[in-house]
């Protein structure tokens, strides 16, 4: 059955976890067991992005989406995850109206006015707001949390990594798993049969 996965990932070309996501879409793709992923790669490279106005508050409403209609969100967690920024910089959400706001992809000679007059706390029940000082990697799992999505948290390692975890997701540490172990001929491997077991198959 086929199950759609939103996977959150460090997808910096330098020392990120393309790696891990790479072997979970060779997964999704063979005759075994077919998985609808959506990741944040594929949400960046979308018609969101592509708008030359697109802003980091944009991608999260973005984000909030393509994770409310994923049944499970996988969070790959490396060495660098706890340190990285990006989509954390935001005037408006310190009340700054009128302020600069850098398009996604321009640089900070690009600015143009937040396109935000007022803001509002979101409901309970509500997607988190998408205006916010929040990561995009913090963002991901904070929606995912408040929509009661199931969680998978894995390490870009062969062993249990707990000191990697960002503060937010220090609960989970008990429940994180290493992605990679070894084969019986010693060479390294994703722990399918976790991922399988984790994801519900049988």
């Amino acid at each position: 059955m086929s199950k759609r996965v939103y996977i959150s990932a460090d997808y910096s070309e330098l020392n990120g976890d393309r790696d891990v996501v790479e072997e979970l879409h060779k997964w999704g793709k063979d005759s075994l067991h077919k998985v609808n992923y959506v990741d944040t790669a594929e949400v960046v490279s979308g018609s969101i992005s592509k708008d030359p106005d697109c802003r980091f508050c944009d991608l999260k409403r973005e984000f909030n989406s393509q994770i409310n209609v994923s049944s499970y969100v996988i969070f790959i967690i490396g060495d660098k995850t706890a340190s990285r920024t990006a989509g954390s910089v935001c005037r408006r959400h310190n009340g700054v109206a009128r302020c600069d706001c850098t398009p996604y992809k321009k640089n900070s000679k690009g600015t143009s006015i937040c396109k935000w007059d007022t803001v509002s706390t979101p409901e309970p029940n509500s997607d988190l707001g998408n205006v916010n000082s929040y990561s995009f990697l913090e963002h991901e799992f904070r929606q995912a949390k408040r929509k009661g999505k199931n969680i998978i948290v894995v390490y870009n390692s062969l062993y249990k990594q707990p000191s990697w975890l960002p503060v937010y997701m220090k609960d989970y540490d008990t429940e994180a798993y290493a992605f990679w172990t070894k084969d019986a001929l010693g060479n390294k491997v994703g722990n399918y049969f976790y991922i399988k077991k984790a994801l519900g198959y049988d």
